[in-house]
């Protein structure tokens, strides 16, 4: 089975093919429905791996030895990187 890349690789393939002045009317219309099969086939699974970072999204932070996903957290105390403290602008 293909993964996402190839799948997206041969699309962008079949789009330059249909692109052509000299495919034929049967193998643009072959290409065009292998075309959308793909690209299905690709929304899925970006369905799936948005459905995969909104779980991970919504999961509360873990503590201890695992990584934490908190994005605007400060790094430092100088008030120069992270979510600005409340009622401060940066």
């Amino acid at each position: 089975m293909a993964n996402f890349e190839e799948n997206l690789s041969r699309l962008e393939n079949l789009t330059q093919d249909i692109k052509r002045s000299d495919i034929s009317l049967e193998d643009a219309l072959k290409d065009f429905e292998e075309g959308i099969k793909l690209a299905k086939t690709l929304e899925k699974e970006i369905d799936r791996i948005e459905g995969k970072i909104q779980i991970l999204m919504n999961q509360p932070a873990q503590k201890g030895g695992n990584a934490e996903l908190d994005l605007f957290s400060a790094v430092g105390t100088s008030g120069s990187q992270g979510a600005p403290e409340e009622g401060l602008r940066q």
